[in-house]
């Protein structure tokens, strides 16, 4: 490939091919080669890695991840692009372009058809802002064999990832995301070295794969519902909370006898419990075999 500056050569590429990009796709591609290489350090690729990426537009990350990886498979919504991706690696047979939504795409049939000869999976992407958080939710609850995930993302999702309980930014994505990997941020990162510029700041996030959830619960389900509905309305307590979008059969005194059991105060509201507290009010409502669950959230 050329090694022009990322900037022109991606400016060529779209001239070239007379792509016009689509921001219903969310289509923002990078141009800056340091910020390439501290996503491609991030994923701690070696020469027998297999690497899903997702959303690889023109290619200039795919190309640094080919140059690291035994076998990348670039999986692009956009079919206007997918001949040009495969145009632009016709030589590189370790690349594999799949014409496809990472939201319904089967990645358990791509890791058994691609993946089988390699010793560690990761999906390495710069995800489109609007479809961030079902992606990432996606990758982490089908429990695909991955080591990591890397990804570009907006700068106020990648906070809430990495979040603490008690903080402004601490959601059901952190719960979730923590639940699963040990989420960190690896760099910020300018609107203006995208093409076309965002009008957000963006930020690069590593989830290192946990072998074991960071809690045990036995009613995984159940444990998301809890997260969800008390969050559902930030403001209000722990108790009001679960009252409204979960716990609709019970009275408000049972929903508080609930709460105390598991040592949890009802004023408390969802965002200062860590994961260790939501496993344990997990169990106890588990246990409740007569609950009629109710999520409305």
């Amino acid at each position: 490939m050329t090694q022009k500056p990322i900037s022109v050569r991606t400016r060529d590429i779209l001239n070239q091919y007379g792509i016009i990009l689509k921001k219903s796709l969310g289509q923002n591609f990078l141009t800056d080669s340091h910020v390439l290489d501290k996503i491609i350090r991030a994923a701690d690729l070696t020469p027998d890695s297999g690497v899903i990426e997702i959303g690889p537009g023109i290619g200039a990350l795919t190309e640094r991840i080919a140059d690291q990886a035994k076998k990348v498979v670039a999986v692009e919504i956009d079919g206007r692009l997918v001949p040009v991706l495969k145009d632009l690696f016709q030589t590189r047979p370790q690349v594999e372009i799949v014409h496809g939504d990472a939201l319904t795409v089967d990645l358990h049939a791509l890791v058994d058809e691609y993946f089988q000869k390699v010793n560690s999976l990761h999906v390495v992407a710069n995800l489109p802002y609007y479809v961030t958080s079902p992606i990432v939710i996606r990758l982490l609850t089908e429990r695909l064999p991955l080591k990591n995930i890397v990804i570009m993302i907006q700068k106020e999702v990648a906070d809430r990832m990495t979040a603490k309980p008690g903080t402004k930014d601490y959601s059901s994505l952190s719960v979730l995301v923590q639940y699963f990997a040990e989420a960190k941020e690896v760099a910020r990162v300018p609107s203006h070295v995208f093409v076309p510029r965002p009008q957000v700041d963006s930020a690069v996030a590593c989830l290192t794969i946990r072998d074991q959830p960071a809690v045990e619960v036995g009613n995984q389900s159940l444990f998301f519902k809890i997260v969800r509905a008390a969050f559902a309305q930030r403001r209000k307590t722990l108790l009001n909370s679960l009252h409204a979008n979960l716990l609709t059969s019970l009275d408000k005194a049972e929903v508080e006898r609930l709460l105390r059991e598991a040592d949890i105060d009802p004023k408390r509201r969802g965002e200062t419990l860590d994961l260790a507290e939501y496993a344990r009010l997990t169990e106890v409502i588990d246990a409740k075999a007569d609950t009629n669950l109710r999520l409305d959230v």
